[in-house]
């Protein structure tokens, strides 16, 4: 376990009189391992007692080149000395979103938002504000933010799992009456999943899904299975890629799969770890945000006060720069493939049940036999056992996605993969057995 200076000892004392279980909600670590970061360059964060972790946390997904990465630094500093906010329209919220509509191949318009999960909610709106029905589809295991449609079957107990279609809320303080407004199927069964628009396409007005889900990347057919039945029914496809936009390719999961949604929503990396968020889609949909149809009952009225704010901007589009240079791509995906080799391999060194999930540029895996294809496999895995690795490897300076995601940066070098190779070897062979 790390040291903790008298310092951070006082700060995470006041954190625990001050804030609800002493975070912001994010990570949920026991009282023993709380820790406060202080500061994050390149690969790498501190703590306020001074001790350093290899991050492969990264935010959560939007420092893909890195902490305090310095083109982002400097577009940052340009920007707050022309002005914080302005609530009106402002230039650099006009290049962010034409180079958006360049990059992602379903973009003809872009509305910006403050956060993923309000893009996600805003997504949905437009679908049903277009298709003028209520009940959205979402899959079992898909994460859409925190509003009351998208907490729907994010993370049921094996014990709370229910018969498809029906909805469950996986916090409190939901209404009831939101559970009209949604049905679940599970990722990765096209059947089931067709079969319920199929029975339902009268009542559907989109259906959203993340096309790589948390760490479970889709069959193959999947994504284009849905695309066709939602095609065939005229019901709005939405692909939430807040996590996958600009991660997986340039252009995104729609990109790298080959499979374009009507509405697309985007968070983190366009931001450039600024509060940011997007959604993008075919002109037909993005229609009902126009000012100019106020008096039209398909009218979609979108306002906040930070939505598109100038610096969040700027640094979007200093990272999405430093994406479009040649070779990008092929290197963060090569940096993601040498983490997850390692830990196979020492896996299977060691003779411990191991399943790797996902992509390259975003991974995870799981302590099972048995492959992962949607939510309830991951539910066979080791749970105990990954909560015992996560802790060890962070008493080990190594910070992961909990309980089961990496985050694989441009800032991430050989020397930083070879000491997590070492940790990896270390806590495999604590918890093995």
């Amino acid at each position: 376990m790390a040291n903790r200076t008298d310092a951070e000892r006082e700060l995470l004392e006041k954190a625990a009189r001050y804030m609800p279980g002493a975070s912001t909600g994010n990570m949920k670590v026991d009282p023993e391992h709380l820790f406060l970061i202080k500061e994050g360059r390149g690969s790498k964060v501190w703590d306020v007692s001074g001790n350093e972790y290899i991050d492969y946390l990264m935010g959560s997904g939007p420092m893909v080149l890195g902490h305090a990465h310095p083109s982002v630094v400097a577009a940052v500093k340009e920007a707050v000395e022309q002005g914080s906010t302005f609530f009106a329209t402002n230039e650099r919220a006009v290049l962010l979103a034409e180079e958006i509509a360049k990059a992602v191949p379903s973009a003809d318009k872009v509305r910006f938002t403050t956060s993923g999960t309000d893009a996600d909610f805003q997504a949905m709106r437009i679908a049903r504000a277009f298709r003028k029905r209520d009940v959205v589809l979402k899959f079992e295991g898909g994460y859409h933010g925190t509003s009351d449609y998208a907490v729907m079957n994010v993370t049921p107990s094996a014990s709370s799992l229910k018969e498809f279609p029906t909805p469950a809320p996986n916090t409190a303080g939901v209404p009831k009456a939101i559970l009209d407004t949604m049905l679940i199927a599970p990722y990765n069964d096209i059947e089931t999943a067709a079969a319920i628009i199929e029975q339902n396409h009268d009542d559907l007005a989109a259906v959203i899904l993340e096309p790589m889900q948390r760490v479970i990347a889709p069959k193959p057919g999947f994504l284009q299975g849905l695309r066709d039945v939602t095609s065939h029914f005229e019901i709005p496809l939405i692909f939430d890629e807040v996590v996958t936009g600009f991660r997986l390719a340039y252009g995104g999961a729609q990109e790298y799969y080959g499979v374009q949604p009507d509405l697309t929503t985007m968070g983190k990396i366009v931001g450039g770890g600024y509060p940011l968020g997007a959604v993008a889609g075919r002109e037909e949909l993005m229609a009902v945000l126009d000012p100019q149809r106020a008096d039209s009952d398909s009218f979609v009225s979108q306002v906040g006060t930070l939505n598109a704010n100038p610096v969040a901007c700027a640094a979007g589009l200093a990272t999405l720069n430093e994406l479009r240079k040649p070779g990008i791509y092929d290197r963060l995906h090569a940096i993601g493939r040498q983490i997850r080799d390692a830990i196979e391999r020492v896996c299977r060194e060691a003779e411990v049940p191991m399943q790797p999930s996902g992509e390259d540029a975003i991974f995870g895996f799981y302590f099972t036999d048995e492959p992962i294809e949607n939510y309830r496999s991951t539910l066979k895995a080791d749970a105990e056992k990954m909560a015992r690795f996560n802790i060890l490897l962070l008493d080990k300076g190594v910070l992961k996605n909990w309980p089961d995601k990496f985050y694989p940066s441009l800032a991430h070098s050989s020397e930083d993969i070879d000491t997590t190779t070492q940790a990896f070897a270390k806590v495999i062979d604590q918890i093995k057995g």
